[in-house]
């Protein structure tokens, strides 16, 4: 769980892109082809979740901006 604190959204699709460009090519071997899936899976997450974090901000600077004028 740390390395969802750590890691930023950039390093995240970079390692995403990373994953499935090696899935594509087909230079994973199958006894490691779990270990990468669930990777990607973990790094979606961590993406979908600084979204949704940085949706919040977004709406909250807006509805404050709002309120000002």
């Amino acid at each position: 769980m740390s390395t969802k604190k750590k890691i930023t959204y950039k390093k995240a699709v970079q390692e995403l892109e990373e994953i499935l460009t090696e899935i594509k090519q087909g230079e994973i071997d199958v006894d490691k082809l779990s270990e990468k899936i669930k990777r990607a899976y973990e790094l979606i997450e961590i993406c979908q979740d600084k979204i949704k974090k940085a949706e919040v901000e977004v709406k909250k600077i807006t509805e404050n901006f709002e309120k000002s004028d």
